[in-house]
């Protein structure tokens, strides 16, 4: 066997690409599993959405390469759309930067950033990807703790007292993920002033702003973000088209130049016709909000119905498409979920996935139907 690199002898395979094998094996078994562990839309994207990447199957030049910057379009739809909805002004040619979904952009703003024996801060608990990413490129996570008892907001006053001196990148998520907290204004002035004075990089991860939330967030919007902030953002939960991968990366010219300089030699460019059906899907009016809010207030309501009879708790004020449970004191998130797993074939996902701080805690999905969610009720 040849050996592999040393980097992968850091990082594990993704948690839910080990456990959907295992969900897997379990349905191929004849067990019944509902699947509440993952945060994949099964709603239908705009149906305008559709047609236009239909139609532009046939467009002269669709089956060529397409540009590594996207269309001037899909940009201009993009800063519009960020006017309209975040109250954000941004320029389509300089500002703007499509990606094949958020989650590669990840790892093109950690490239384009960070060398190896770099630093970078990282929630916990939070997205997994930004840890992997870290370690991937022999950089270093350094975990800063998120609480219940401090709303799921960064300390600065802890912060102030690490050791800042080699980090490049601090990782930001609101509304969080896994936990659905949101963050006040003041957290953004008070982020952005911390980079500022660290010289340190703030990412905002920002695809959830549109889920059962009705004060969406760009850090953009906030005084002097250009000088130390980009912005991750996704169609994948607002329209539904996670497997379309769209994403964007928004900020100053000179850090898109940079993460372009990435990209451009790792793809080669989005396809013309998703292009035309995401350009369409960022025209929506505000019925295609409240239709899509209302379908998942109705399945979180039971979700929190499903929540209560486990014995669990949960913050009612929480946005985005997930509910985070406390789970009864003393009892470990991974063995809760495979003891359901086990018992009820329902599968869920174990706080602790997300960071340490997450052990005592399990997150559901509200993407299944409703009679998908009744039957989970029912089983228990």
């Amino acid at each position: 066997m040849i050996e592999v690199a040393n980097r992968l002898k850091h990082v594990e395979e993704y948690y839910f690409s080990k456990k959907l094998r295992e969900v897997a094996f379990l349905k191929s078994q004849g067990k019944p599993i509902i699947n509440l562990g993952i945060g994949s839309p099964d709603l239908l994207p705009p149906s305008n959405a559709v047609l236009q990447l239909k139609e532009g199957l046939e467009d002269d030049g669709a089956n060529k390469y397409q540009s590594y910057q996207g269309l001037p379009e899909l940009r201009e739809e993009i800063a519009n759309f960020y006017k309209k909805r975040y109250k954000v002004n941004l320029s389509g040619k300089t500002e703007i930067l499509p990606l094949l979904g958020s989650k590669e952009g990840i790892m093109h703003i950690s490239m384009a950033f960070l060398n190896k024996g770099d630093k970078v801060l990282v929630p916990n608990p939070g997205y997994p990807t930004y840890t992997s990413v870290t370690k991937l490129l022999g950089a270093k996570p350094i975990f800063y703790d998120l609480k219940e008892d401090n709303n799921w907001l960064p300390d600065f006053i802890a912060l102030e007292r690490m050791n800042l001196s080699k980090v490049k990148i601090m990782w930001i998520n609101y509304p969080h993920m896994p936990t659905g907290a949101n963050a006040p204004n003041k957290f953004y002035d008070e982020v952005i002033a911390f980079g500022k004075r660290h010289n340190i990089l703030i990412v905002n991860d920002n695809p959830y702003s549109f889920v059962l939330n009705d004060r969406p967030i760009s850090i953009m919007r906030y005084n002097n973000a250009k000088q130390v902030c980009l912005e991750l953002n996704s169609l994948s939960k607002t329209f539904n088209m996670s497997g379309w991968r769209v994403g964007m990366l928004v900020g100053n010219y000179e850090y898109l130049s940079a993460v372009l300089k990435v990209k451009s030699n790792m793809d080669s460019g989005m396809f013309y016709g998703i292009q035309k059906g995401a350009i369409e899907a960022l025209k929506c009016s505000d019925m295609w909000f409240v239709s899509l809010n209302s379908v998942y207030e109705q399945r979180r309501e039971l979700i929190w119905e499903l929540v209560s009879k486990l014995n669990c708790t949960h913050d009612k004020y929480a946005t985005g498409m997930f509910v985070w449970a406390k789970l009864p004191p003393k009892v470990k998130s991974e063995e809760f979920t495979d003891l359901i797993l086990k018992k009820y074939s329902i599968f869920i996902a174990p706080g602790t996935v997300f960071g340490s701080n997450g052990e005592g805690y399990v997150r559901f999905s509200l993407c299944a139907p409703e009679v998908t969610i009744k039957e989970a009720i029912a089983r228990l």
